[in-house]
């Protein structure tokens, strides 16, 4: 086991690591589903009368999203690696194309999707080349 609790090259993780591992994962995803729901309130309190009620209650949901996204971000980061954690932020992506077709109607067009890969791979290249520099 390497001084920092991560297995060296080629050591096996117990049934116990595994498990937190996955948990990890599981909540981190959880984290990206919250952090996609900021645009949808977000959008949906953009589309209400300015200060009106609705309005307010959107915006207050959006807030409250990313508040819980935030707290649970520093929880995810003191169990895994930032690059590893980072690398899964793309998935954002994907929720965001998903919200906007199913709840605003919006056409999923190839410009999207290759806009969406783009940035996925660039976030996905930039994680990788991060995690080859950590100790």
């Amino acid at each position: 086991m390497s001084p920092d609790n991560r297995p060296a090259e080629g050591e096996r993780k117990s049934p116990v690591e595994n498990k937190a591992q996955w948990r990890n994962t599981l909540l981190l995803n959880f984290l990206f589903f919250l952090y996609s729901l900021f645009s949808v309130f977000s959008k949906l309190g953009g589309q209400a009368d300015r200060f009106s009620l609705p309005f307010f209650g959107w915006y207050g949901a959006a807030f409250l999203m990313l508040g819980l996204y935030a707290l649970g971000w520093q929880q995810v980061l003191k169990r895994m690696s930032l690059f590893r954690a980072y690398s899964g932020k793309a998935v954002v992506i994907l929720w965001g194309i998903l919200w906007g077709a199913v709840l605003f109607h919006e056409a999923v067009t190839p410009r999207k999707l290759i806009g969406a890969a783009v940035i996925m791979a660039g976030i996905i290249l930039y994680s990788a080349a991060e995690g080859r520099r950590e100790p």
